[in-house]
């Protein structure tokens, strides 16, 4: 079965399709993550793609388009399949504000994503009553980490990436403002250990999913437990976790922020809004230090 395809959308408003990746190279000490989301029945395709840099400031885009052909494509922004659930090219070319200041960059991005896991389904950590308290957030979710590797240059600056990332593929009603909170984890610590993380609070429950790939070997995650320290703005500053796999097996993480950015999401009312935080990451786990992106979503 190809996960990699657009699919048959359903009738309510806010059904979505998702892409999103992200990346951190430790070297070059750059992160970047970014995804673009389809809409169709309200004829919206979406974009954002932020990079948090070595010097501790943030560039970064949104933007919003009709929904046009069936290509991945939003402002500058574009997701190429090279073969499906095992290599994407993403690629980008125009201006990114810089973050708390008037400045605009210049930026082109052109970055292979070589997946090194087989796609892991969401389903395998939920059951039934999972997927309907999920379904008001794209109940159906695709996971993989990958290797990442290419070029950004910003303002002919030109800067290498050869570092690890995420990328996932949801459907389904997207619905930002429904979930009173989310927990997304990713973390990679080399081609052999990584670790997804969500952590979802609704109404109607909570909801824990994702996988851990130990030792080369991917086991659901079927329980979470998060508990996370604010910074004097209220902002995650760090997190623990502890995880519970489908074997029985116990794992204790903790989560370092290194820096953030924050996206507003404001609801169809005009009213009910979420801050999504998106927090580069260091990782320990099991004596091992790895890297990724801790998304933390709050209603306000």
């Amino acid at each position: 079965m190809n996960y990699d395809t657009l699919h048959r959308p359903g009738t309510e408003r806010e059904w979505n399709e998702s892409f999103y990746f992200n990346f951190y190279d430790a070297r070059s000490d750059i992160c970047g993550f970014m995804r673009i989301g389809i809409k169709p029945n309200v004829d919206e395709r979406s974009m954002f793609f932020f990079l948090m840099l070595p010097d501790g400031s943030a560039v970064g885009t949104r933007g919003v388009e009709p929904v046009g052909d069936s290509s991945l494509s939003v402002k500058g922004l574009e997701f190429t399949m090279v073969e499906p659930e095992s290599r994407w090219r993403l690629s980008y070319r125009g201006p990114m504000a810089r973050m708390g200041a008037v400045e605009v960059s210049m930026v082109a991005m052109d970055l292979t994503f070589d997946c090194l896991i087989p796609t892991y389904d969401y389903r395998r950590s939920v059951g039934a009553e999972g997927e309907r308290i999920a379904r008001q957030v794209a109940s159906e979710h695709l996971e993989q980490f990958g290797q990442v590797s290419g070029a950004i240059e910003i303002d002919g600056r030109r800067i290498a990436v050869d570092g690890m990332g995420e990328r996932d593929h949801s459907w389904g009603v997207r619905d930002w403002n429904a979930p009173r909170m989310w927990y997304w984890i990713t973390a990679q610590f080399d081609g052999e250990n990584a670790l997804n993380v969500t952590k979802l609070f609704t109404e109607e429950g909570e909801v824990s999913a994702g996988f851990i790939h130990l030792d080369g070997r991917t086991v659901p995650l079927v329980h979470a437990d998060m508990a996370t320290s604010l910074d004097s703005r209220g902002w995650p500053a760090s997190l623990e976790m502890e995880l519970v796999d489908s074997e029985g097996g116990r794992h204790k993480v903790a989560a370092e922020v290194m820096r953030s950015v924050q996206l507003p999401f404001v609801g169809r009312d005009g009213r009910s809004t979420s801050l999504m935080h998106e927090n580069l990451a260091r990782y320990t786990w099991r004596g091992r230090t790895g890297y990724g992106i801790a998304e933390v979503l709050l209603r306000q």
